[in-house]
């Protein structure tokens, strides 16, 4: 293994040039009047050595004390001189440095653990996968023969991650004031999941935080008691039981008549609202009345509500109207373009071809995903939409018909974009559900009298949205969240109320601890909501000035006069923002459980991977709780 010491490798030419066992050592760097090198004698271990450029007694001592086999054998009656000492303790320093860099790069076996740890939990993996030839021939190619981690080590990890995760989870939970959940029953196969999220708010910056508590397996029989049993444990469990404002679930979720017999202030609730799947069948058995339990309040999903208008009094609207026969007959033809798109790749690559895009084909049955895969189809041209028909050999869509559907894009415009807001969680808040229903009478009732074909399906869906909202019109929770909320304020109530509900506000602010408001002074943030601003609508922001103490009442009045849209003007109005951590902490939808639980390959990997009961909901809580707490080491 020879080496060309050349003028390319260093400045200068050095002694090691001329020496007759070059051939021993490797050049790597230039260090001012040192080179370093290293020696291939000693490889696979990495030494580096230091040694002049005008000398190469260094190297001739490494190979005497660590090679004596070697033809470099330096003649033992020669002494060393002082000289070669020169430069040799300025660089040790230095060499020492260089070597631990080098190393640091290398990968490790605790580096390589962690790595395959992260892999399995992120990608949701099975365990068996480090017990396959070919990931550990993977594994052992790329870190020159470490091995990946057995089962047992696997477990050890995913017991200590867990328990920091929880540990995490729990310190954080203890500084919130107020927290929201989210609860749901899954079924799948002859098991049933259960699901809980938990959410809130950080009075700091503002922004949403989120967590997954629960993703277990309800074994035996499912009943109100072992349910509200189970809700009450998490919440007990995690030291969240008094901070828990609301606990969000589907209309249609057994939850609801749940909540109804353990609710610390159980009402009863208005049939009207929401329409429900038989609980009967799903929860077996009486309530033990005589069960010290009590539950939060149960928000209605918005987000579900929404698409039961669209899925009941929408669909009943248009079958029994004049455009029952059109609407089958358009949708059909759709369908078509659909099935072969989602069938078949040539399907694909043809619309792909034809309109120089990927052409959007739902695949799951919810409405705003087909509504926006319908959009795909109407901005094809004619000609565009003729040969994708004639290519995939499925009926052509007739004039009438494409115009039909362009009519059923714009009206309901609306409505999707409604349920595209309900449905995020970030930046979505109770506060946004009665502006966004007003907002979407409104915008649909703007395409009552001219339009051609959903002139009366609009009608009915006006009066379903009055009904099935009407409870949260009603509720005070979802007013002062929407009265907190700085984008809304009070511009969604008639002027004559808005005077009584600045005393609402006042009394409900007079409330407040002193000893939670933290007043901060921060210049005014206007920020621009683009989209939404074709959505909500109202006069131009202006700033309002800062604060340092006065009344309630003061306070309330100089905050509804204000027009600014960010959160950051909470800052200037520490009642206020104490009254929005509260009412609007609740999330309007179940948007996150819903993710929870359809995330690919969660509820397949307990009888792929063979896992417990146990081990499975800590994998999953892991994945899911990656943004909120530091459970993973890479």
């Amino acid at each position: 293994m020879d080496l060309e010491f050349n003028e390319s490798c260093v400045e200068t030419k050095s002694a090691i040039h001329s020496w007759r066992y070059r051939h021993h050592f490797t050049y790597k760097a230039d260090q001012g009047k040192n080179i370093i090198v290293q020696c291939n004698l000693c490889l696979p271990r990495v030494n580096l050595l230091s040694t002049s450029k005008t000398s190469t007694s260094n190297l001739k001592k490494h190979l005497d004390r660590t090679h004596l086999g070697c033809e470099a054998r330096p003649d033992a009656k020669r002494g060393r001189k002082k000289e070669e000492y020169n430069g040799e303790e300025s660089g040790h320093c230095q060499l020492k440095k260089l070597k631990a860099e080098i190393m640091s790069k290398c990968m490790t076996q605790e580096k390589i653990d962690d790595l395959v740890f992260n892999y399995i939990v992120e990608d949701c993996q099975s365990f068996q996968i480090l017990e396959q030839p070919g990931f550990r021939k993977l594994i052992m190619g790329l870190t020159e023969g470490l091995q990946p981690m057995d089962r047992v080590i696997l477990f050890s990890k995913v017991d200590l991650s867990f328990s920091k995760m929880r540990d995490e989870l729990m310190a954080k939970l203890a500084c919130v004031q107020y927290v929201c959940t989210t609860a749901d029953l899954w079924t799948v196969g002859k098991g049933r999941f259960f699901g809980m999220t938990c959410h809130w708010i950080d009075s700091g910056s503002l922004e949403r935080k989120s967590a997954a508590l629960a993703f277990a397996m309800m074994a035996g029989r499912l009943t109100y008691d072992s349910v509200a049993e189970r809700i009450h444990d998490i919440h007990v469990a995690y030291g969240i039981e008094s901070k828990v404002q609301t606990t969000v679930t589907d209309n249609a979720s057994p939850f609801v008549n749940v909540f109804k017999e353990f609710m610390l202030d159980a009402t009863d609730c208005n049939n009207d609202i929401g329409v429900f799947e038989n609980v009967g069948v799903m929860l077996e058995g009486e309530p033990e009345q005589d069960m010290l339990l009590f539950l939060p309040t149960i928000q209605r999903c918005a987000s579900h509500t929404l698409e039961q208008i669209v899925t009941e009094d929408f669909w009943r609207a248009v079958s029994q109207g004049p455009m029952c026969q059109l609407f089958y007959t358009s949708m059909s033809k759709v369908y078509s373009i659909w099935s072969k798109c989602h069938q078949l790749q040539v399907g694909m690559e043809v619309a792909e071809e034809i309109r120089k895009m990927a052409l959007f084909v739902p695949a799951i049955i919810r409405w705003n995903v087909e509504y926006c895969a319908l959009q795909k189809i109407v901005s094809l041209t004619e000609r565009e939409l003729t040969e994708l028909s004639a290519r995939l050999d499925v009926p052509r869509l007739q004039p009438e018909e494409m115009d039909f559907l362009k009519e059923y894009v714009t009206v309901f415009h609306p409505l999707a974009f409604a349920l595209e807001l309900f449905q995020a969680e970030q930046k979505c808040y109770l506060g946004l559900v009665i502006p966004t229903v007003l907002s979407l009478k409104n915008k649909l009732s703007e395409h009552k009298d001219s339009s051609k074909y959903f002139g009366d399906v609009v009608v009915t869906i006006v009066r379903a949205i009055d009904t099935r909202f009407r409870e949260l019109f009603a509720s005070n929770e979802a007013r002062f969240a929407t009265a907190t909320t700085p984008q809304f304020r009070l511009w969604w109530l008639a002027a004559s109320e808005r005077e009584d509900m600045c005393s609402l506000l006042a009394t409900e602010a007079s409330q407040v601890d002193p000893c939670d408001m933290i007043v901060v002074n921060t210049s005014q943030n206007i920020s621009t909501i683009k989209s939404e601003d074709d959505f909500f609508s109202y006069g131009s922001p202006k700033l309002t000035s800062h604060i340092q103490e006065r009344g309630v009442t003061d306070e309330i009045r100089k905050y509804v006069d204000g027009t600014g849209k960010s959160l950051e003007c909470l800052q200037d109005f520490p009642r206020v923002k104490q009254l929005f951590l509260k009412y609007n902490t609740t999330l309007p939808s179940t948007a996150p459980i819903q993710r929870l639980f359809s995330e690919k390959g969660n509820l397949a990997t307990s009888q792929r991977n063979f896992l417990t009961d146990d081990y499975f909901e800590r994998i999953q809580l892991l994945r899911y709780n990656i943004n909120v707490c530091s459970v993973l080491n890479c």
